[in-house]
């Protein structure tokens, strides 16, 4: 059975999602959203097909299997409401929104319908991340330091904390994510954030380019995650290790580390994560086994939560208790 499949947003993950889909056998990608119909169609050309301005529109005309959406962080709400309303399982971009509020009342929503979702946090697709959570469920771990070192993008709703939420919601929220997956669930967090460069260099930049946050995890870990956008563009550095009494293990998107005394291995990365949670999504869409979908929406809505919680400890001095 062919799968119908829609895309909302055009923008460059849009493609990247298209192009692994356009790829796939028994997948049809059937139509495209935009912010405009123009865009929609602009987008939808070349694979085939239909463009539209608007989700309502979009979802009339084509009886869609399921749709994928990639918007910008302030972009959430109508359109999953308009699939949730007719029961159409979606796979949504990281982050589930720039705040709490919307995404907690689509979780209401999502969960009275029992409605199949996944959430674009590929690195729980790596390999080496199988292989790392492999390698910590013999260990007792001390502590865990993660950052997201790099460059400011180039589109103005990032730069800006009401539309993008911050660098910490909005990119290093991978390395908040991977944090839950391999390390527990957070219980508190202390943000501290700054705005040392980037304002200076560019007009309408109200995001800090300079934090770190300090979690404390309920099983007693305790954890840093720091992150930066003040890098210039080919120059960044992003990942996560892990400390105890056997060694360290280090984690970046091109390879695992695990650093033993004595004796040290590497892993490179292989595989395509972006691949990997597509298939597992489709699967679930084909068969109802969602078993392979490692984040759906409840799950990505617990990573909003503590990025979300950082800037709330930033702006009081206060640590914030989830």
């Amino acid at each position: 059975m062919t799968l119908n499949i829609g895309i909302v947003g055009t923008g460059w993950f849009s493609k990247v999602h298209a192009d692994l889909l356009s790829g796939m056998e028994d997948v049809k990608l059937r139509a495209v959203c935009g912010s405009s119909k123009q865009k929609g169609e602009d987008m939808a050309g070349p694979y085939g097909a239909e463009g539209y301005g608007e989700i309502t529109e979009m979802l009339d005309a084509h009886k869609l299997d399921a749709v994928y959406i990639c918007v910008p962080p302030q972009s959430h709400g109508a359109i999953e409401r308009a699939l949730i309303r007719r029961e159409i399982p979606f796979f949504v971009e990281k982050p589930l929104g720039s705040s709490t509020e919307i995404p907690a009342s689509l979780l209401q929503d999502i969960q009275e319908h029992g409605l199949l979702t996944s959430v674009g946090y590929h690195f729980r697709y790596e390999e080496n991340i199988a292989r790392l959570k492999q390698l910590l469920s013999g260990d007792k771990v001390g502590m865990i330091v993660g950052q997201w070192m790099g460059s400011m993008p180039g589109v103005a709703w990032w730069r800006d904390q009401e539309q993008s939420g911050g660098q910490f919601t909005e990119q290093t929220t991978h390395i908040v994510d991977l944090l839950r997956y391999l390390g527990g669930e957070v219980t508190e967090v202390y943000g501290m954030f700054g705005n040392r460069i980037m304002h200076e260099q560019h007009e309408g930049v109200t995001v800090a380019d300079v934090g770190t946050v300090s979690l404390k995890l309920d099983n007693g870990i305790v954890a840093n995650i720091s992150n930066t956008c003040v890098l210039p563009g080919e120059v960044g550095q992003v990942g996560l290790s892990f400390y105890n009494d056997k060694g360290l293990l280090d984690w970046n998107p091109d390879r695992l580390m695990e650093v033993r005394s004595g004796d040290s291995k590497e892993y490179v990365s292989s595989g395509n994560p972006y691949a990997a949670e597509s298939e597992a999504f489709l699967h679930a869409v084909r068969t109802g086994d969602r078993s392979r979908i490692l984040s759906d929406y409840e799950d990505g809505y617990k990573t909003l939560k503590v990025t979300c919680a950082a800037y709330e400890s930033a702006k009081s001095g206060l640590p914030v208790k989830l």
